[in-house]
């Protein structure tokens, strides 16, 4: 890995006006948020319908009808169609129209498409690439946690009204524990080793962990923040564009998958996983037992993430809106990862607009 006194220098000079580079795989939506019921997304300003057709394929198209211009996330879908709430026009999962329901003898369907794009249903979500490449070629992040019948996950959706390049710094830059008081879940931390290259930043801090999850009733430290006790334990966190993960210990393992929606919105999921590795005697229980804990317990740390993201949001909303009194005002910084993070952000971009 290159240290940072080694990478070229951006010609985007402000990270806050950067965009996104659309040759990767964005997470667009939850599994369980897409039914035969068409929803509408914003990724990266594009208009975006996901449904399911009638075999449970998902589908991503332009969100509009090439007739009057309105959104098809208006329709809906009979079987493997979506159908324009205005006039009852008819797309297939290709973009294709299909039907124009008052079409006459001597007409025929329009010729031209809708742009639909690459999407997988994969780890309990629906990634989509908007790039020009081919999307077979890029890999996906992965979630390798969400079916593993070790971990249990909990998610919170964070909606900021704000550039994404806040919310990621924010999660790089372990030194704002200060924000989280009750909901903390480190203290003291110090970085002591920071990497970059072309597409990932990593930054190992070494810190305070309140958990320790080794025993079976360690699992209600979750609940009851009197039964934390601080033990020190390696904070890893990075940032592999465009998503983040970061590791506690060997008790916990976080991600956040980002849907940039704007340069002022940005919509990510936050998935929290507790681990059950220590807990030997659960693995040699039958697999539908354990299936059945993992999904019972799925959501048990709701009241700790959802009081971290508020916590969060609220900061990260007050900085873009300093930003947009006054573009020109400038902050001190003195954790090294963040100037890291902003010249990644600004090297993809660069890479869309070369």
């Amino acid at each position: 890995m290159t240290s940072t006194s080694d990478r070229p220098t951006s010609s985007i000079h402000d990270v806050r006006q950067a965009g996104i580079n659309p040759n990767h795989w964005y997470v667009v939506a939850q599994s369980s948020e897409v039914t035969t019921n068409p929803i509408a997304i914003t990724l990266w300003n594009r208009s975006i319908v996901l449904f399911r057709d009638s075999q449970g394929k998902i589908n991503a198209l332009e969100d509009r009808c090439p007739h009057r211009q309105v959104k098809l996330s208006h329709g809906v879908v009979k079987g493997d169609r979506i159908e324009c709430a205005y006039h009852g026009w008819c797309f297939d999962g290709s973009g294709k129209c299909v039907d124009v329901p008052y079409l006459e003898e001597n007409q025929k369907l329009p010729s031209g498409k809708i742009q639909a794009y690459p999407v997988r249903e994969q780890d309990g979500f629906i990634w989509l690439f908007p790039g020009e490449k081919k999307a077979e070629s890029i890999d996906l992040f992965g979630i390798p946690e969400w079916d593993h019948l070790n971990y249990i996950a909990t998610v919170s959706v964070i909606d900021c009204n704000a550039h994404y390049s806040y919310l990621i710094e924010n999660l790089m830059d372990m030194y704002h524990g200060h924000l989280h008081d009750n909901w903390q879940a480190w203290a003291d931390p110090v970085l002591q080793e920071l990497q970059e290259t072309s597409d990932r930043v990593d930054a190992l801090y070494q810190a305070q962990s309140y958990y320790k999850i080794d025993k079976i009733w360690s699992i209600s430290q979750l609940f009851f923040p009197a039964l934390r006790r601080l033990h020190p334990e390696p904070l890893n966190v990075s940032y592999v564009y465009p998503h983040w993960v970061s590791t506690l210990g060997n008790d916990f393992k976080i991600y956040c998958l980002f849907c940039p929606r704007s340069l002022t919105s940005t919509r990510a999921y936050l998935i929290h996983f507790t681990s059950l590795n220590a807990f030997w005697r659960l693995h040699k229980l039958p697999v539908p037992f354990r299936r059945f804990v993992k999904n019972r317990l799925f959501g048990s740390a709701q009241k700790l993430l959802d009081g971290l993201v508020r916590q969060d949001v609220l900061m990260i909303e007050e900085e873009q809106q300093a930003y947009l009194n006054n573009p020109q005002q400038r902050g001190h910084e003195f954790n090294r990862t963040l100037a890291s993070v902003q010249r990644l952000i600004r090297a993809q971009a660069d890479l869309e607009e070369n």
